[in-house]
């Protein structure tokens, strides 16, 4: 079994799907350490401190799950954390392209770092944040994508 991984991602916010990618790769990792990307661009609808705290509920009792944010390039923070391998989850053809090319361009820029895609379940390979944040904004029932807790905290944030 290989020592670690990480698994970076915006989480803005996480999904089943999200924790489905993290189960998946706690079968090949001793140690997963989900990293939360401080990424402007995308304007996350959640602060880095709630997708970490939301993250952490999330993965709670998970064994071998760390979670932690960075700024900046991911083979950067991969280097600093002495992991090699970087884990990308799939859900459908469509996000192939993008992260295939993300993954040539990480190779690029460090030679030594692999990537890893494990496809999420086919129970959550039609979800994504940015659809769950515009169906809780229109009154949707999201318990069958998030933990309740999430649903919740989206829920809040829309009435603020």
């Amino acid at each position: 079994m290989c020592q670690k991984a990480i698994y970076p991602g915006t989480f803005d916010p996480i999904t089943y799907g999200h924790i489905d990618v993290i189960k998946r790769a706690l079968r090949i990792f001793e140690e997963v350490i989900v990293a939360v990307a401080h990424n402007p661009h995308k304007k996350p609808f959640f602060s880095v401190k709630e997708r970490i705290e939301m993250l952490k509920k999330a993965t709670q009792g998970m064994e071998g799950v760390t979670i932690e944010d960075f700024n900046g390039l991911v083979v950067d923070y991969a280097r600093k954390k002495s992991v090699t391998t970087i884990i990308r989850g799939l859900r459908m053809l469509s996000d192939f392209e993008y992260e295939f090319q993300m993954a040539l361009t990480n190779r690029k820029l460090n030679s030594e770092i692999e990537t890893i895609f494990l496809m999420t379940s086919e129970d959550y390979s039609y979800v994504s944040s940015k659809l769950l944040k515009e169906a809780a904004s229109l009154g949707a029932d999201l318990s069958q994508f998030v933990p309740a807790f999430i649903e919740k905290a989206l829920k809040e944030k829309l009435k603020a």
